[in-house]
């Protein structure tokens, strides 16, 4: 393994797959334009992979896997540390990728940006984090031992919304921990949710094979890549909908696979009577509108007690319209566009029937290209449309509560459980408040999108299984293998 920084991967080469090593084509016959969402031009055009890339980049994988298995947990730390100065070097190339294939403003991006370096350090912490145990055993003469060992191979499936971040969040602690990686990115950010990653990483000497990334159709290589013999773990972020296809392909795959699905959410933040408001009204407008609503923590439902509802919304509509919209890329931008047309149309559908429905639309305005200007809707039903739906755009909902009972009534009121805010000024009523929360994760006078490299991170109910981050994601990336020595000769009844 090389020790060196070697010559950087030009960004102008991003147009296809990057196989044992090797950036190239895809096999399928098909291109791509990987676009804009802001602009419509074009940034590269993506040759896509069929099956027999898809297969390629598994075997690929797997052969590199075994002897990266062996090397010293020092070794693979160092890859991590490179590839922070890989990072550090690189910060404008890659804040500008993420602005201009995701859409995401330049506060975004460089938040996403610190991320993933964040993440990458966390990694460099992992190879001797992967412990096992001796354990007493009541047998004369034998020891017990549970050895830690990576698990082989780990597909990765990725989202558009915060690409780079959620591809690297699986990436580095599979690699760190001994596996080898082929990531699928999103087909709207095939380059930030994938190969950008692996121009760093082979930068920062990662040896060929250890990291693939295939751009592929999904009607291609979608249900092929859970359902091929290779992979051991398959790690999905996306939609609830499609992690259920995942988990169902993954049980009826040859060979039975482990998931980690991080899904949908919906997340409430809550405002008690004894509540900054002020604070609470900056969290609100912060967790609503950061990347224009469109991650899987955002503000979803603000549900405020009654005593504070007229002082919140008030104070809450005001500071919506400061904020500025437009161009993701110039810093005083706040709400950049969706990423799509299909995402845009769904958002406008949502104000339609939210409208219809009677629910107050106090701020608002028609789309500018992909950009949806900030929209405010107040007095709204919990169990509308609206509320039980998550809105992964910049419209914002408030609902009235009449207490503290009807609030944390109404915060349980989902079948998704992911991320969750409780304002108040008193601590030990906020952590009541919060181990009451059927979610993930409740954060006590803070927003609700929170992500720390070595804090926990996941869901409940249809929020998805599995956990992110630090020690858990050490037990979702490795397997626990047994192993008895009886060390004095054992006496058999026969």
């Amino acid at each position: 393994m090389t020790s060196a920084v070697s010559t950087p991967h030009k960004a102008t080469d991003f147009s296809g797959q990057y196989i044992d090593g090797i950036w190239r084509a895809g096999r399928s016959g098909r291109c791509q334009a990987d676009r804009n969402p802001y602009d419509g031009s074009v940034l590269a055009d993506i040759t896509l992979a069929n099956r027999q890339d898809l297969d390629e980049a598994y075997r690929a994988a797997e052969a590199a896997q075994s002897a990266w298995a062996r090397t010293l947990p020092s070794e693979r730390s160092e890859v991590f540390l490179r590839a922070i100065q890989v990072m550090d070097a690189r910060k404008e190339e890659i804040v500008s990728w993420l602005i201009r294939e995701s859409g995401s403003t330049r506060l975004k991006a460089s938040m996403e940006w610190s991320a993933v370096r964040g993440g990458m350090f966390e990694a460099s912490t992992l190879p001797p984090r992967a412990c096992g145990r001796i354990q007493p055993i009541d047998i004369e003469g034998r020891e017990s031992r549970t050895y830690r060992v990576p698990l082989g191979v780990v597909g990765v499936i990725s989202p558009w919304n915060w690409p780079m971040h959620l591809s690297n969040r699986s990436i580095a602690p599979a690699l760190a921990l001994g596996n080898a990686v082929v990531v699928k990115p999103s087909d709207e950010t095939p380059v930030s949710g994938g190969l950008l990653l692996a121009s760093i990483y082979e930068e920062a000497g990662l040896p060929p094979g250890l990291l693939n990334v295939v751009n592929g159709d999904v009607a291609e290589v979608g249900d092929e890549f859970t359902l091929h013999p290779i992979p051991k773990f398959i790690s999905f972020t996306g939609s609830t909908k499609v992690g259920r296809r995942i988990g169902e392909l993954a049980m009826r795959a040859t060979a039975l696979k482990r998931v980690g699905l991080e899904l949908g959410g919906n997340a409430p933040l809550v405002v008690l009577d004894d509540a900054d408001v002020d604070q609470a009204v900056r969290a609100a407008v912060f967790g609503r509108f950061l990347h224009q609503g469109q991650i899987c923590m955002s503000t979803n439902r603000i549900v405020v007690d009654a005593s504070v509802y007229d002082d919140f919304t008030e104070r809450f509509i005001a500071h919506v319209r400061t904020l500025k919209h437009g161009d993701p890329n110039l810093p005083e931008t706040a709400v950049g566009p969706i990423i799509n047309r299909r995402q845009l149309d769904g958002m406008l559908a949502h104000i339609d029937a939210a409208r219809s429905a009677g629910a107050r639309h106090v701020v608002g305005g028609d789309p500018e290209g992909l950009v949806l200007p900030p929209q405010v809707f107040i007095d709204v039903d919990n169990q509308s449309a609206l509320a039980q739906s998550e809105l992964f755009g910049p419209i914002a909902l408030i609902v009235k509560a009449k207490d503290e009972a009807d609030a944390l009534r109404m915060a349980n009121q989902t079948d998704v459980g992911l991320s969750s805010a409780v304002f108040t000024r008193d601590e030990g009523r906020g952590l009541r408040f919060s181990l009451q929360i059927e979610a993930g994760m409740t954060h006590i006078n803070d927003i609700t999108v929170n992500d720390s490299p070595n804090i926990m991170f996941g869901g409940e109910k249809n929020s998805g299984i599995g956990r992110f981050n630090g020690d858990w994601i050490v037990a979702e990336f490795t397997r626990e293998h047994l192993v008895t020595l009886q060390r004095t000769p054992r006496r058999y009844p026969f």
